[in-house]
């Protein structure tokens, strides 16, 4: 059974375009659930008494999650999991930017690009650089998004199509965007925004 569980996440894995074995990305899941929130939150514990309140008359429950329900962790970790294999280390985007490693440095420090340090060093997430170098407009659309944004946030954002963004009139995500040339101030605009309820 445990054969057949690994060779089906190979094949998975494998469709996807990720190139790792199994049992290195389930070593990422893992790392990546053990960052997440506690697995039984209560969430009465988030709010005060006049929120819970509010909250309580509009309808939301707020009792623990039983342990027949779905993990609503899930998704992040899967997200988080593959964000963590597809980022990479400043040796590689130097290489592919063809520039010596401290100058990635040096765009991390400015916000030129982004990335996260774990045990290893700096990732950069992939989504930043193209087939020539790093995405057209990618500094303008990194200086407005908010600091206290996670780098899973803004590749979601980056990759999820928005509806302001048009080509060929068909919503584009941001990242298609700039790929194509367009102009970075409105995909800017819509980073600025990240983190901000609606």
């Amino acid at each position: 059974m445990l054969r057949l569980m690994t060779v089906a996440l190979e094949n998975v894995l494998a469709k996807a375009g990720l190139r790792i074995d199994a049992a290195d990305f389930l070593s990422l899941v893992e790392d990546a659930a053990r960052r997440l929130a506690p697995p039984n939150p209560d969430p009465v514990s988030f709010f005060s008494e006049g929120q819970r309140a509010a909250l309580a008359e509009a309808g939301l429950d707020l009792s623990p999650r039983r342990d027949d329900e779905p993990d609503s962790r899930a998704p992040s970790v899967a997200a988080h999991a593959v964000l963590a294999e597809s980022a990479l280390t400043v040796a590689e985007a130097a290489r592919r930017l063809g520039v010596d490693p401290s100058r990635i440095r040096h765009k991390l420090a400015d916000r030129r690009l982004t990335g996260w340090k774990d045990q290893g060093g700096w990732r950069l997430p992939s989504w930043q650089f193209g087939e020539r170098g790093a995405l057209p407009g990618l500094e303008a659309v990194l200086a407005a998004v908010p600091d206290d944004q996670p780098a899973l946030v803004v590749a979601a954002f980056m990759n999820t199509e928005q509806a302001d963004l048009q080509i060929g009139g068909r919503p584009a995500t941001p990242r298609q965007w700039l790929l194509a040339g367009g102009d970075p101030e409105p995909v800017a605009a819509l980073a600025a925004t990240l983190g901000t309820p609606f």
